[in-house]
């Protein structure tokens, strides 16, 4: 059994991995977006706020300099020079490459929850959180903790992701909700941006993910950290850190705030 103290007031939560599997984003959200990009940037890539994210991966696709990146912006431009108009689904091949390789860029990952929106609204996807997740964050709510998430997803991905779980909508258990426009996960920066926003130190606030890098950062921001050891993740090296495998065994030393 493990104890969250007095003095911890915030609970920070990872989602891949840590509340929810990492199959159901790497073998459902994934593939289901990447097989809709050309129909969803066709009848949306004109929104201004569609647009503004096509000219964000357009930048990054310009400055990427990796080999494979380069290579697809190099035929890109043979075949954009033969067929004009060809207007942002010309971006698909580099957006799939971007999906393949889990490039968490935040442009890409608000496209990516807009495609999933309606997957999410159809019933087609709805979230396998762990098992013992929902009564987790209920017990952990009645109990006095403020309950937040930070994900390389974005915020909307993340309220489509809790808003539609096999429990139902758990968004209102969440009062802060946190994207990789706080900043890079693995840096200690991020998390002190965070607990800014939240108005408390970072002492004040437990972290919980999967990634050693991540709660190696948090912790050196002066987060209490715990790594997230579930069944199927891709890393389960802890380093130095107390892991945790189930959340019936996090139980809160306090009543209240």
């Amino acid at each position: 059994m493990i104890r969250i103290p007095a003095s911890i007031t915030h609970l920070l939560l990872d989602i891949e991995g840590t509340t929810c599997p990492v199959s159901f984003v790497a073998e459902v959200l994934f593939p289901y977006a990447r097989g809709r990009l050309a129909p969803f940037l066709q009848a949306h890539g004109e929104d201004a706020d569609v647009a503004a994210l096509i000219e964000a991966i357009e930048q990054h696709w310009a400055s990427n300099s990796h080999s494979e990146a380069v290579a697809l912006r190099r035929l890109h431009r043979t075949e954009a020079s033969g067929a004009r108009g060809a207007g942002a689904e010309a971006l698909v091949p580099y957006l799939q490459w971007l999906i393949d390789n889990d490039i968490k860029l935040t442009a890409l990952k608000d496209l990516q929850g807009r495609i999933w929106q309606a997957g999410y609204a159809s019933g087609e996807l709805v979230a396998p959180l762990y098992a013992d997740v929902p009564e987790a964050l209920m017990r952990w709510q009645a109990a006095g903790l403020v309950l937040a998430v930070y994900s390389s997803g974005s915020v909307p991905a993340q309220q489509l992701l809790y808003g539609h779980s096999q429990e139902g909508d758990l968004c209102p258990l969440f009062s802060h909700w946190f994207d990789t426009r706080s900043g890079a996960k693995q840096e200690a920066a991020s998390y002190r941006a965070i607990a800014a926003a939240m108005a408390v130190p970072a002492q004040q606030v437990l972290f919980i993910s999967d990634s050693l890098a991540e709660i190696t950062a948090a912790a050196e921001a002066g987060m209490a950290v715990l790594f997230s050891d579930r069944e199927g993740n891709p890393s389960r090296d802890s380093g130095l850190f107390e892991r945790i495998s189930n959340y019936s065994q996090l139980t809160v030393d306090h009543g209240s705030n």
